[in-house]
């Protein structure tokens, strides 16, 4: 099965889901901020965060573009919230020394090797990146794991990445995206995970989700993503233009909390439990007289009839077998029935 390996923490269908709280640009360029949502998300049992690095002259030329969920633009934004190597290096140390994982998104050639010289264990590239082809061929030249996300993008566009990846021989991941801030659910699509893992039997799945909440990233383990990605902010009054789809501490301990469990749900065959015989000693029917039966007489449904504990050696499954026969011996009311008991 296809799998990652991020600094010894393994990740794949058969693995628990990676949660991902991405505090990306939410410190609004305070490393206090950032150094804080690193902190909260650690007490709540995260694994890993994820940043953005920005080397604004490499990454965009100057430019008055308003984001839809912003009401400046995105020049002034990624000016005002970029972190410095030196920054980010800090934060790093910082995360890692928690003992979680520190994931960054390059947006530009430049970030990416900054990010490189922190020594990072893997990349996250962004829906906008997906199909910047020149940059996932230099990322990809460093021949660490890759984590994708598809926004924007259609399977066709996605698959130009991927013959990128593979032909480094990159272990990689495809998140599922929705680039709308917020997305409504019914714009979220997770039938996009089955399409994805048709078409890209190697890649890890997961979800890098807008929508409100956490229902879709719950919903999407079941369906076979195995890392869930959310905006994430201690504070919902903080400023920014992710904050209004971020989630705060309490919801992240719950994502990171809901999605274990339902890993832990998957799977299995129906069969009955040994564990369940407890409940089946008590919540089983067997075949009992309900009067008082004399020897060789027949039995009919007015001398027996099913009725609690479970604990008799004929259930109320095998009633209808004993109608007609006859009893070899007396028998008083409210007796279980053995099948020694009939002839």
């Amino acid at each position: 099965m296809a799998h990652l390996n991020i600094n010894g923490r393994r990740i794949g269908e058969e693995f628990p889901p990676l949660v991902i709280a991405e505090i990306g640009i939410n410190h609004e360029g305070s490393i206090d901020k950032a150094m804080r949502m690193v902190d909260d998300a650690a007490a709540v049992g995260c694994e890993c965060v994820k940043f953005q690095s920005h080397v604004i002259d490499d990454e965009m030329i100057p430019n008055d573009v308003i984001p839809g969920n912003a009401t400046e633009s995105i020049w002034n934004i990624m000016s005002r919230c970029a972190l410095s190597a030196e920054e980010e290096g800090r934060i790093k140390a910082y995360v890692e020394a928690k003992g979680m994982l520190y994931l960054c998104t390059p947006f530009s050639r430049a970030a990416a090797t900054r990010l490189e010289a922190l020594n990072v264990a893997a990349y996250k590239i962004g829906s906008g990146e997906c199909n910047n082809y020149p940059l996932i061929s230099h990322i990809a030249s460093y021949g660490k794991p890759v984590i994708l996300s598809t926004g924007m993008n259609d399977l066709d566009s996605v698959a130009r990445a991927v013959e990128i990846l593979r032909a480094a021989n990159i272990p990689y991941a495809l998140l599922h995206c929705t680039s709308v801030y917020p997305t409504p659910y019914e714009k979220v699509r997770l039938g996009a995970l089955q399409e994805l893992a048709a078409r890209f039997p190697d890649a890890v799945l997961g979800l890098s989700d807008h929508s409100l909440g956490n229902y879709t990233c719950l919903a999407a383990v079941a369906l076979g993503a195995r890392i869930l990605e959310k905006h994430f902010t201690s504070d919902k009054s903080w400023p920014g233009p992710d904050v209004q789809i971020s989630i705060d501490p309490r919801e992240l301990r719950d994502l990171v909390q809901g999605t274990r469990a339902i890993f832990s749900a998957l799977g299995g065959q129906k069969v009955i439990l040994a564990e369940e015989q407890p409940t089946i000693d008590f919540a089983y029917a067997c075949v009992v007289s309900i009067r008082n039966i004399a020897a060789g007489e027949k039995l009919t449904l007015e001398n027996i009839w099913v009725k609690r504990p479970g604990t008799g050696e004929i259930k109320a499954a095998h009633f209808d077998a004993l109608l007609g026969r006859c009893a070899k011996l007396a028998m008083p009311r409210n007796a279980q029935l053995k099948w020694a008991d009939v002839d």
